[in-house]
């Protein structure tokens, strides 16, 4: 009889304190999945913007480039406005190209805003979240200013909730085509 009573002991299943450690670890493990997911999600998402900023970046260069070809603009256009050019100064909202057909100059001011769209109904307006400041400078090789080459940097900055993002692209233009 004795004997009985030992192997029934011995094939017992789980304690009550076993079942809630293994249910305590097996939601700590989901939850921490759902998070993980969430934030993949997010930064997906994100990843649609960082790729605008890029291309509203890369369209100011190619502008720039494209006047210097069909002299659109002459060399001594081609800085910003402080120095005698035609390119805003600093931060200024993504509009349309005004009438020399170049963004980022004095002639979008008034223009209407950057739409872009983004599915095949979706539509997004740049400019209550999205900046690009145009910088262009000389070129300084030993201490000399090279008279014919140039540095291009344009910043695209913008807002995403409680996140700032910034894309940078710095090119180099020369006054020869």
């Amino acid at each position: 009889m004795r004997q009985q009573t030992k192997n029934k002991r011995a094939q017992s299943g789980f304690t009550l304190l076993e079942a809630m450690i293994s249910i305590l670890v097996l939601s700590f493990g989901v939850l921490s999945l759902a998070a993980i997911y969430s934030q993949g999600a997010y930064y997906a998402a994100m990843a649609q913007y960082d790729y605008i900023a890029e291309k509203k970046a890369e369209q100011a260069v190619e502008a720039m480039f494209t006047a210097r070809d069909t002299q659109t603009l002459t060399w001594a256009n081609l800085q910003n406005v402080s120095s005698g050019g035609v390119f805003v100064d600093g931060p200024s909202s993504i509009l349309l190209p005004g009438s020399d057909g170049l963004v980022g100059t004095v002639t979008d001011i008034g223009s209407a805003d950057e739409v872009v769209t983004t599915g095949s109904t979706t539509s997004l307006d740049l400019n209550p979240f999205m900046k690009r400041t145009i910088a262009i400078s000389p070129v300084v090789v030993a201490g000399n200013t090279e008279p014919n080459l140039r540095m291009i940097t344009v910043t695209v900055t913008y807002q995403l909730g409680s996140h700032q993002r910034t894309y940078t692209l710095v090119s180099y233009i020369s006054s020869f085509a």
